[in-house]
C-alpha cells in the first residue's frame, strides 16, 4: 500500500490529535478505533471521528518518538484498523556557540582617513585605531591635493569652459576607487561635507579657475551602496554618476497614478489564480466573474462575486455549479459561501511552489467556504509534493557517488539515505528510475540494480532531451468560445 505523509503542527502535539485531511480520506474510510504499530512494534489505539475531521489518541505516539513540529509521520495501511507508522525527525541546527568573554581592553574603532587625493579621486580608508590614539592624520596639502580639495562644481565647470576647450589637457582615466562599504550614518555624511569644503588657502591659490563663469550647473549624484558587512569594496567610477543639469524653471509634479479598483483588482488576482491553475476566467460585468474548470464530463464552474452589491446584480443568476462571495477572513456573510482574499493569495503562492488543477480544488469548492484554514490544507498537500520532490533528488544525489555500470544495493542505499527516505518511496523512486525517459538503471536478481549511466551524463540527455521537445513544440490556440 502506498505510504501517506502527515506534516505534525502544534494543535497536533497539544491535543494529540491527527487531523483527516482530504487526501487522507481513502486511507482513513471509516470512523471507529484504529490502532497503530510504530517502527519499534508497539501497538497504539486510536479513534477516527469523521464528524469531527480527527483522530484522537495520538499523544503516546508523539511522546515516545519525542517528535515536535514540522516532523513527519508516514502512514502505511497494513489491514483494515491497522496502520503502520513511521516517524521523520526533522534536523535541527546545532546550537550557538556560547559567547566569549569580554576582554578587558578597549576594542579598536573604526575612522574614515583620507589616504591619498587626486585631481579625480580621494581615497577614503576604515582605519581601526584605539581609543587612545589618534587617526592617522591626512596628507599634507600638496598641489594635487589642493586642487582635489576644490568643489566638484568648480572643477567640472572649468574644465567645460570655452577657455579651457581651446588648450585641452590630456586626458587620463580615471582610477579606480577603493572604498570599505558600511551603513550611511549622519556622522559619515558630516565627515564627507567637512572633507569636501575648500580652504581658504585653496580659493586663494587659483583665482583664475574660480572666477571663470559657468556654462551650466553641476549636480553630482551618488550611488547608494547597501550596508554589508565591513568589506573592501573596489568600484570604477561611471559617467552616469555625474549628471549635468542646465539651470531651467521648476518642472510641476506630476500626479501619482490612481491606485486599481477592488474590481480591477479582484479580477487581475483571479486571473493570476486561473493562469497558475488551469482555469478559464469570464467576466459576467457587474462584479460577477465566473471560473470555468474545462475537464470534459467532469467540467464545472464557479461565480465568484466581487462586492454583495454584485450579488444582486443580474449576472450572480447566470448557471454555475459553486458560487462565492469575495470576502475578508473576518466577513462571514449569510446565505452565501465565501472566498477570502487572504485564501486567494494564499492559493496563488502554493500554486507557485507546486502544480495545483481544478480536480485538486473542486473539493474546496464543494465545501461551501474557502478560507485560510482550507488553505492550509492546500498547503499541507504542497509540501507532500515538494517532499516527494526532495526525495527523488536525494536519491539522485546518492546514487551520484557511485561510478556508471555499478551494482546498486536497495539496503545499502537505504542505509546511506538514513531516516530522510523511508522504503516504500525508495522502491517507488528506483522503479521510476528504470523507465523511460530516464533508463538509468537496469533491474537485478537480489534486490539489487545496475546503474547504466552516470547521474550527471543521465541529468545533461534529459537537459537535450527536453531542450529538443520544446524546439518542437507548438501550443495549439484556444478555441473562441461564442458569447
Amino acid at each position: 500500500m502506498k505510504a501517506m505523509r502527515y506534516i505534525i503542527t502544534r494543535p497536533c502535539l497539544q491535543e494529540g490529535s491527527l487531523r483527516l485531511l482530504k487526501y487522507l480520506a481513502a486511507t482513513f474510510p471509516a470512523a471507529g478505533p484504529i490502532t497503530f504499530v510504530d517502527d519499534q512494534g508497539h501497538d497504539h489505539a486510536a479513534h477516527v471521528d469523521l464528524h469531527a475531521g480527527r483522530i484522537t489518541g495520538l499523544g503516546s505516539v508523539y511522546h515516545a518518538q519525542n517528535l515536535g513540529v514540522n516532523d513527519v509521520l508516514m502512514i502505511t495501511p497494513l489491514a483494515a484498523g491497522r496502520y503502520q507508522i513511521e516517524a521523520i525527525v526533522k534536523p535541527y541546527a546545532p546550537p550557538p556557540a556560547p559567547r566569549r568573554e569580554q576582554q578587558s581592553t578597549p576594542k579598536p574603532e573604526t575612522r574614515r582617513v583620507v589616504v591619498s587625493t587626486t585631481p579625480h579621486v580621494r581615497e577614503v580608508r576604515l582605519q581601526e585605531v584605539r581609543p587612545d590614539q589618534p587617526a592617522t592624520a591626512p596628507a599634507a596639502h600638496t598641489p594635487a591635493a589642493t586642487e582635489a580639495a576644490r568643489p566638484v562644481d568648480a572643477r567640472l565647470s572649468a574644465a567645460r569652459t570655452p577657455e579651457l576647450r581651446a588648450a585641452p589637457e590630456p586626458a587620463e582615466p580615471a582610477p579606480k576607487l577603493t572604498v570599505q562599504t558600511a551603513a550611511r550614518t549622519s556622522q559619515s555624511h558630516a565627515d564627507a561635507a567637512r572633507t569636501d569644503t575648500p580652504r581658504p588657502e585653496a580659493r586663494r591659490a587659483e583665482p583664475a579657475r574660480q572666477e571663470a563663469p559657468r556654462a551650466e550647473s553641476v549636480k553630482v549624484t551618488p550611488r547608494p551602496a547597501p550596508a554589508a558587512p565591513r568589506t573592501a569594496v573596489t568600484a570604477s567610477v561611471r559617467p552616469m554618476d555625474v549628471r549635468f543639469d542646465a539651470p531651467a524653471e521648476p518642472v510641476p509634479l506630476r500626479a501619482a497614478p490612481l491606485p486599481p479598483t477592488p474590481l480591477n483588482a479582484a479580477e487581475d488576482t483571479l486571473a493570476d489564480l486561473a493562469r497558475l491553475t488551469g482555469y478559464r476566467l469570464e467576466n459576467l460585468s457587474g462584479g460577477v466573474l465566473r471560473l470555468n474548470a474545462d475537464l470534459g464530463p467532469h467540467s464545472y464552474s464557479v461565480l465568484v462575486a466581487t462586492s454583495e452589491a454584485a450579488v444582486r446584480t443580474p449576472a450572480w443568476k447566470e448557471q454555475a455549479d459553486y458560487c462565492v462571495l469575495l470576502t475578508g477572513e473576518g466577513e462571514r456573510p449569510q446565505n452565501t459561501p465565501r472566498l477570502t482574499r487572504e485564501a486567494l493569495d494564499a492559493l496563488i503562492e502554493h500554486a507557485q511552489l507546486a502544480p495545483l488543477t481544478p480536480v485538486d480544488l473542486r473539493g474546496y469548492w464543494k465545501a461551501g467556504s474557502v478560507d485560510l484554514e482550507a488553505a492550509d490544507s492546500v498547503a499541507e498537500l504542497v509540501g507532500a509534493h515538494l517532499a516527494q520532490r526532495g526525495a527523488f533528488s536525494v536519491v539522485l544525489l546518492t546514487l551520484a557517488q557511485q561510478p556508471a555500470h555499478s551494482v546498486v544495493s536497495v539496503q545499502r542505499l537505504a542505509e546511506r539515505l538514513g531516516s530522510g527516505v523511508n522504503y516504500a518511496e525508495l522502491g517507488t523512486i528506483l522503479d521510476t528510475l528504470t523507465r523511460a525517459p530516464f533508463l538509468a538503471l537496469t533491474p537485478l536478481p537480489g534486490g539489487q540494480y545496475l546503474l547504466r549511466t552516470g547521474v550527471g551524463d543521465l541529468l545533461t540527455d534529459l537537459a537535450e532531451y527536453a531542450d529538443g521537445v520544446r524546439r518542437r513544440m507548438r501550443v495549439p490556440a484556444r478555441e473562441a468560445v461564442p458569447a
